[in-house]
């Protein structure tokens, strides 16, 4: 094989590999940007106070948000607890700008009430909101949240002694309600307090 030969070839396959590597990077930007514009939405719902809000309430700050359910036996209140460590962890001025939200898929037995008694335990910022079926079935459709309630063998169908089987994600969300990143069940509160900050200042 000539030189001039292999250098033909050469150039062919840096002109190849460019052209790969673009096309990665550009598929790479398509899956971030609709996998942002997947997450989120407009809600309406009831927060612990029994005042109805929606998203457009917590506009201008970012939002801290988790789903799940009061009678959760482990992974809810293990979250929940990263959450509100997560926050103390936090520069003071950064963390007064994310507010933390806890959003019940079980409407039946998660009341206004049982939230109230329930969401201090983990923060004293942190906001629990409820709603109709219907409501929370809107706000966890917007989220890309699974639910489904699991009743234990031998229960009649009808009975309060259930589980709810559910994804565990925490999501961070701009002061615009856009998603910006999530946190998977496990993440340590420390990385959880770095990855907070570290959004909020590249954000803004």
């Amino acid at each position: 094989m000539s030189k001039k030969t292999l250098l033909a070839i050469l150039a062919i396959a840096l002109v190849l590999g460019i052209g790969l590597t673009y096309r990665l990077m550009m598929m790479g930007s398509e899956t971030q940007s609709s996998g942002a514009a997947a997450i989120g939405g407009p809600f309406e719902l009831v927060n612990q106070n029994g005042d109805t809000v929606t998203q457009q309430d917590y506009a201008g700050k970012y939002m801290l948000i988790y789903f799940g359910y009061t009678f959760c036996p482990d992974v809810c209140p293990t979250e929940l607890q990263v959450m509100g460590t997560a926050l103390d962890m936090m520069p003071e001025e950064t963390a007064a700008d994310v507010t933390p939200i806890f959003i019940s898929i079980d409407p039946e037995r998660d009341t206004i009430g049982a939230l109230g008694a329930y969401v201090p335990h983990f923060h004293d910022r942190m906001v629990g909101l409820t709603g109709t079926v219907a409501q929370t079935s809107e706000a966890a459709k917007a989220y890309r949240i699974y639910y489904a309630k699991s009743i234990p063998d031998g229960e009649p169908e009808d009975t309060d002694s259930y589980l709810m089987d559910h994804s565990s994600f925490v999501y961070l969300m701009g002061r615009d309600g856009e998603f910006i990143r999530h946190f998977n069940y496990g993440t340590a509160p420390e990385d959880m307090a770095k990855g907070i900050t570290e959004a909020v200042k590249n954000n803004g």
